[in-house]
């Protein structure tokens, strides 16, 4: 079980339940309680490879599977003990849950529901407790849970069945840069098949608190809330939301209960203080996040108490400029794969997502794209806590067929749904590089599609930008995107000069051999970034790297490796009106061998030479990030 460190799940609380101060983060950082615990670990396995199981009734608590696997690594992985890579559709889990195990997850006479929840499995997914089925889940990349009270043994122990189902050559559903051949080729990895994201189960009041948004308005110092219960309160509740700056509470608010869902606005006092606010912002120089506590009571007894946090911050665009708080910034961003050799899209630890985040800011840079998957939201807690941007990129189908619609639009909405609360995630992109809606210039049902989630996306969240189609063929995108893997520094330089070079690559066809902008759908002050560039090839040890190995441009050395890289770098420092820059990439990934690391994270040279061609900067000293383990500030030191 984990625990905040504010709390000691045996007793009672000691202070405010803070989700800003986890020091390891739950599996859903932004909404808390005092209780919960973990089901990763060790579970009994199986293949199914000739679907037998639903038939054979491997959910009975009568079948024992065969196998082991350790959850939440997938079985085409080192770490889950399996490393099976070829072709298995289905695969099968059971877990056993001792009863001391549910009463520390809270069950008891004031929490009286349980639920299990599962931070994804990919793809579809069927779920048994005891032998009755609780539920099922389409969607490999985001969480879902069900209410299993009903299915519980009082007092024996549990058992928990997982059928997943991830068919290899199905194209129609988003799978990101998973190979749908059975060994990885060209830009493609090995697939995550099954529980990739931690396990946990959590006890609740009958009525209880399911989703916290918040969002922020910086011109009139305001936060717009929405809270949304599992169905209506009893007469005369009330949902006491209170917001704290470190120990401080800065505002509150009360609302008289009479739907399930409600929303309003509160305005945070000291932020009309022009001067005072700017403690109370969230950027990358200062990550400050504002807690808040969500009570549901009535006027004798508390139903529900959880804990979430936000940032305050806004992000726009303003004359060409993407804008951070109302004032120009420089993006300097790496592609993030999130891919480890070891564990695939799961990330091998806790701490190993929080590395992640600290090399990328070590490294010089101030945003990361995650790209072609939806990141562990630990990883989205520890970049609003270090003050990292993001931008979340959702993970492409092949094939454009109404099925691959409905599958992706569904998808998509769980993902804005998880994470449009995190300070971190600037800009939203639906697609890239026209993956899966191959025939976006001429087909008009493509075109439709893009349009419709680009406008479904800003009507749930006016506060991001949105991409439409990263690096070419651009359709009402904010941000005006190019991918370009061009090696010679002058035709970079020449490419990205100046506004008479900007507006030549918007009006023609791009460096891929693609159009860029069709129709004049992109917004006329939309910011120039160079979303993909370099990708440079270099393996310091050819003789532990993959075969095949590869890159867009190539180095033999090290020494090699750094020129070409400050080449490039060089010629784009050099442009008066790139808004912004993304280096592909941070870390080798299997046969890709043009990370700015090893695959086991190990920089290909020293690190503060590349942070000094990122940056542009000839300082040596590498500003890396401290933290005192109670969680009480952030601070860049240099070393």
């Amino acid at each position: 079980m984990q625990d905040t460190p504010d709390f000691d799940a045996h007793e009672a609380p000691r202070a405010p339940l803070r989700a800003s101060r986890q020091t390891t983060a739950r599996p859903r950082p932004q909404l808390i309680r005092q209780h919960w615990a973990e089901l990763d670990g060790l579970w009994r396995f199986s293949h199914d490879d000739q679907e037998i199981g639903e038939n054979q009734l491997w959910h009975s608590p009568a079948h024992t599977l065969p196998s082991s696997i350790t959850v939440p690594f997938p079985p085409e992985s080192a770490a889950s003990g399996v490393a099976a890579d070829r072709f298995h559709d289905v695969v099968w889990y059971q877990r056993d849950v001792p009863w001391q195990t549910v009463l520390d997850a809270g069950f008891g006479t004031d929490r009286t529901r349980l639920h299990l929840h599962f931070g994804a499995v990919d793809y579809r997914a069927a779920v048994w407790v005891n032998g009755i089925f609780v539920g099922g889940h389409e969607g490999g990349h985001t969480p879902f849970g069900f209410d299993i009270t009903n299915a519980l043994l009082p007092g024996q122990t549990q058992l928990i069945t997982v059928r997943a189902e991830d068919r290899a050559d199905d194209v129609e559903q988003p799978r990101g840069k998973q190979d749908w051949q059975e060994d990885a080729h060209v830009i493609w990895y090995r697939r995550t098949t099954g529980i990739w994201q931690p396990v946990w189960i959590e006890a609740t009041p009958e009525v209880h608190i399911v989703k916290a948004h918040f969002a922020t308005t910086l011109s009139r110092g305001e936060v717009t809330y929405e809270v949304r219960l599992n169905r209506g309160a009893p007469v005369g509740t009330i949902c006491r939301l209170v917001f704290l700056l470190g120990d401080d509470v800065i505002a509150e608010t009360t609302i008289r209960l009479s739907a399930s869902r409600f929303s309003g606005t509160v305005t945070i006092p000291r932020f009309t203080n022009g001067q005072d606010r700017e403690a109370i912002l969230w950027s990358p120089d200062s990550p400050t996040l504002i807690d808040v506590t969500i009570t549901l009571e009535t006027e004798t007894t508390t139903l529900d108490l959880a804990a979430s946090y936000f940032g305050f911050r806004e992000v726009g665009v303003r004359d060409g400029h993407f804008t951070l708080n109302d004032r120009p910034f420089f993006v300097r961003s790496v592609l993030s794969q999130g891919y480890w050799p070891d564990s695939h899209l799961a990330a091998p630890s806790h701490d190993a997502l929080v590395d992640e985040i600290d090399l990328i800011l070590a490294l010089g840079f101030n945003s990361a794209r995650v790209h072609q998957k939806i990141e562990d939201p630990r990883f989205l807690y520890w970049a609003d806590r270090r003050g990292l941007l993001l931008w979340a990129e959702a993970p492409a189908a092949y094939s454009f067929t109404p099925t691959a619609v409905e599958r992706f639009t569904r998808e998509w909405l769980e993902v804005l749904d998880r994470d449009r609360s995190h300070p971190s995630i600037v800009t939203w992109v639906p697609f890239n590089e026209s993956w899966g809606i191959q025939d976006l210039e001429a087909d008009p049902a493509q075109r439709a599609f893009v349009r419709a989630l680009v406008q479904l996306t800003r009507a749930l969240d006016t506060t991001r930008l949105v991409i439409s189609n990263d690096g070419w063929e651009h359709l009402e995108s904010d941000i005006f995107s190019v991918h370009d893997y061009d090696a010679d520094g002058a035709v970079l330089k020449g490419r990205y000069l100046d506004a008479a070079a900007a507006d030549r690559l918007r009006r023609g066809t791009g460096p891929a051999g693609r159009t860029m902008v069709l129709t004049k759908s992109l917004r006329h002050d939309a910011p120039l970034m160079l979303t993909e560039f370099g990708g440079i090839e270099f393996t310091p040890d050819p003789t532990v790297a993959p075969a095949g190995t590869w890159g867009y441009s190539s180095a033999a050395t090290g020494e090699q490796f750094g020129e070409r890289l400050g080449v490039i770098y060089g010629a784009l420092q050099a442009s008066s009106v790139l808004a912004g820059t993304c280096y592909t990439q941070l870390t080798d990934t299997m046969q890709e061998a043009n990370g700015l690391l090893s695959d086991d994270r190990q920089p290909k040279i020293p690190l503060d030479r590349i942070r000094a061609i990122v940056t542009g900067n000839p300082e040596r000293c590498v500003p890396v990030l401290s933290e005192t383990r109670e969680g009480e500030g952030l601070s860049r030191q240099g070393t």
